[in-house]
């Protein structure tokens, strides 16, 4: 299947669908992620892997769901996203010539979503402030001895922010009817 069919399949799918494995693939992330960060030896960069592939189907999956909101945010949104999967296991083989943290990425990524919550009508506001706070947290990487000064603090707001999205979209979804006249807005 190419990447066409798929983006068309899950633009097709009911919104509370691709919420929810949004939130089950964002759990994965949680998951893997934590265990690649705390694991050393073969399994610790298999476990990275399975975290980015998983990311990148919560960021298609994002794609989808804000592109009511702004098409345009949601998928400058999905291209931060992406370059923050692509830089992170080529700055560890070294094919990067620069040095930044894909958390940055993630931190501009995160306050895009956070921004999207909040212009979006299907998902409560809260999730929006806690996911542009979870941003901030990750900017901080930008600066390595600061990030290091604030460690492990500077993961809090990331743990809540993102946690509490993932939460919110396994046992809520987005609400359906909202979504549905946003995204039909939006078409007009």
């Amino acid at each position: 299947m190419s990447a066409a069919e798929m983006t068309d399949r899950i633009e097709k799918g009911s919104p509370r669908l691709k919420a929810r494995i949004a939130g089950v693939s964002y759990l994965l992330v949680f998951l893997t992620g934590g265990f690649a960060l705390f694991v050393s030896g073969r399994f610790g960069p298999s476990a990275g892997l399975i975290a980015g592939a998983c990311y990148i189907a919560v960021t298609l999956l994002f794609y989808g769901i804000f592109k009511p909101v702004s098409r345009n945010l949601s998928l400058l949104a999905a291209v931060i996203s992406l370059l923050g999967i692509i830089i992170g296991p080529l700055s560890l083989l070294h094919l990067v010539p620069f040095s930044i943290s894909p958390l940055v990425f993630f931190g501009f990524y995160c306050l895009l979503i956070g921004y999207l919550i909040l212009r979006s009508t299907f998902l409560p506001r809260i999730l929006g402030v806690l996911m542009v706070f979870a941003g901030l947290g990750w900017l901080t990487f930008l600066s390595p001895p600061f990030a290091k000064f604030l460690s492990p603090y500077n993961f809090i707001p990331g743990l809540l922010g993102e946690g509490a999205l993932t939460l919110w979209l396994l046992v809520m979804g987005v609400n359906v009817e909202r979504w549905k006249k946003q995204a039909s807005a939006a078409r007009e």
